[in-house]
């Protein structure tokens, strides 16, 4: 901190009987005013990032309609990342209809992009929690039903309440397509209810994320049997017949969920311990080192072959196979 800087905060501690702080500030030169103003804005986000704003010759309220205009979509990120240092700031404002307003600009767009959509949802959530708004319900449907953007409204069930959760339900009874499934699945998941949210599922081409929301769902509502056995019916369905499951997910590209059917069933293929299974075991783990290459993390694939190998070391059938396949066994 420069000198001016020191002696105009000496000067605020020393002199008590200051009752005009406009005009004790004012006395100031620009030098020390602007050493106290922005020590105190590295100590507070919020005062930081307003600051930011008012750099730019606008309040915040006014930001997005300047960056939207541009077109950038790296206005639109900077729009976020102001809010969320204000929300992580703790900030007391106002900020759901600027966050709303950012939404609308997102889902709007004639290329939006999920990832952006998704947070600025999830920070317009966040500026709701305290300040409800009276026609969220409504906003969240029109959102999800007449833009069909994904709305994911745990995030909003605070929020939302009992009182608004129903609202949108009875919006939603009313519409049928995908958008309509989607938020009906997610009343029937925040309300419990179990045979609805199974009705729904069943509807829907098989995924493991949807299984395992099943489970859930049943272990929840305290149908621990039923979930045993629909557990027991999903896994023999993917040791049987993969490859659609497999297939499903790819094209979503969840990489990661596609690995994990495909490791499961290299573990049933060994053991059957035929030379047969242990041949469709090697072909499956180049497929599975492809979706690593695939998912972006090609150097994963050396530990989770290591592990394997180590595993069943003593069975020479395996590992011929495996080499058979043109995949590099590790060292040692």
């Amino acid at each position: 901190m420069n000198p001016g800087c020191g002696r105009g905060l000496a000067r605020v501690g020393q002199d008590v009987r200051v009752t005009d702080l406009r005009g004790y500030l004012r006395s100031l030169d620009a030098e020390t005013l602007a050493g106290l103003l922005h020590e105190q804005a590295e100590r507070d986000p919020e005062l930081h990032a307003r600051l930011q704003l008012r750099a730019t010759g606008e309040e915040p309220a006014d930001l997005l309609e300047r960056q939207a205009g541009s077109g950038e979509a790296t206005k639109i990120v900077a729009v976020l990342d102001t809010l969320q240092r204000l929300l992580d700031g703790g900030t007391q404002a106002d900020l759901a209809p600027l966050a709303r307003r950012t939404v609308d600009r997102i889902v709007k767009a004639p290329q939006e992009d999920p990832a952006v959509l998704r947070r600025a949802a999830g920070l317009y959530a966040r500026a709701c929690a305290a300040r409800p708004p009276a026609d969220l319900a409504g906003w969240i449907a029109d959102t999800a039903l007449g833009h069909g953007a994904d709305v994911d409204l745990a995030d909003f069930a605070q929020a939302l309440g009992d009182k608004g959760l129903a609202q949108l339900k009875s919006v939603v009874d009313k519409h049928r397509g995908s958008a309509a499934e989607r938020l009906a699945e997610q009343l029937a998941e925040l309300s419990g209810d179990v045979d609805t949210l199974l009705e729904i599922l069943s509807r829907q081409p098989e995924r493991l994320d949807l299984r395992v929301k099943v489970v859930r769902a049943l272990r929840s509502a305290g149908r621990n049997t039923e979930a045993v056995a629909y557990a027991a019916r999903a896994r023999h369905q993917d040791e049987q017949d993969p490859d659609a499951l497999v297939r499903a997910l790819l094209a979503e590209e969840r990489f990661g969920e596609a690995l994990v059917i495909c490791k499961r069933h290299v573990d049933h293929l060994i053991e059957q311990k035929s030379a047969a299974h242990y041949e469709q075991a090697a072909k499956l783990l180049r497929k599975i080192r492809r979706l690593y290459r695939q998912a972006g993390t090609p150097e994963e694939f050396t530990p989770y072959l290591t592990e394997l190998v180590t595993v069943h070391k003593r069975k020479a059938r395996l590992i011929a196979e495996i080499r058979q396949a043109r995949i590099a066994l590790p060292k040692g």
